[in-house]
């Protein structure tokens, strides 16, 4: 009965908060470059001498979908999407490095390169600063070059380069703020593997449709786990009127 109990309450409260999750990626769905974050769980024993068959549910993992997202074009400048694996680099609220996958960028009233959320964009020496009023160009290897507006013939200048990385993605962590960063705070290499499409976007990784089977189906796991519970109420009255009587 204990271990009945035990596990269909803390089974029950776990699966709420998986629902937390399947919730937070769908409401991410048309977030640029988001990853969608995994949840399971497993049964272990209560340590104790007194109940020894008590069980308990605790979260076994919480990963992260690192699988590409659709890319779509939109022929704006600034658009870069990473192909493959890889990510682009920006400072955190912190001043720190920090990872993403958004390639929406724009620029600050000082022509700073930031991420649609004001974060800035990092070069291997900090960030990038772009001309005023000239064509703006990114290359496959993050290269930044700019063009006087209406000069057809000079070549392109040379302003900067995307800091690219490839860390292990076992190594990654999300942060409250969706940025991901090493788990031991080191910070990446950049890597010359690391390529991106400009004029592109990457689609949110997340599968509406099985986000959507997936809700349903916790909020019958948790119809299930309050059932249990109500049985095991049930049979614990049955039981006491049973040893009343004898």
């Amino acid at each position: 009965m204990d271990k009945l109990i035990y596990t269909a309450m803390t089974s029950g409260k776990h699966t709420m908060a998986q629902m937390d999750t399947v919730s937070h990626n769908l409401a991410n769905i048309s977030t640029d470059g988001f990853r969608a974050q995994l949840d399971s769980f497993r049964a272990v024993p209560v340590l104790s001498t007194d109940l020894p068959v008590q069980t308990f549910v605790v979260d076994a993992t919480v990963a992260t979908n690192f699988d590409q997202g659709v890319t779509h074009t939109t022929d704006r400048t600034l658009d870069v999407s990473v192909q493959g694996h890889g990510w682009l680099v920006v400072e955190d609220a912190n001043g720190k490095e920090a990872y993403t996958r958004a390639g929406s960028l724009k620029t600050d009233q000082n022509g700073v390169l930031q991420t649609q959320r004001g974060l800035n964009v990092l070069s291997d020496s900090g960030a990038i600063t772009l001309p005023p009023d000239e064509t703006i160009t990114i290359s496959k290897d993050g290269t930044i070059s700019s063009i006087p507006i209406g000069n057809k013939v000079a070549n392109g200048t040379i302003v900067g380069q995307l800091k690219l990385v490839n860390p292990p993605e076992n190594t990654l962590v999300r942060g409250d703020d969706g940025l991901f960063r090493a788990k031991d705070g080191t910070v990446a290499d950049a890597d010359i593997n690391v390529t991106v499409l400009s004029g592109s976007i990457e689609n949110s990784n997340v599968n509406p449709v099985e986000s959507l089977v997936n809700m349903i189906t916790l909020a019958r796991m948790f119809d299930m786990h309050i059932q249990l519970l109500t049985d095991a109420q049930t049979d614990d009255a049955k039981a006491s009127t049973i040893m009343a009587l004898s």
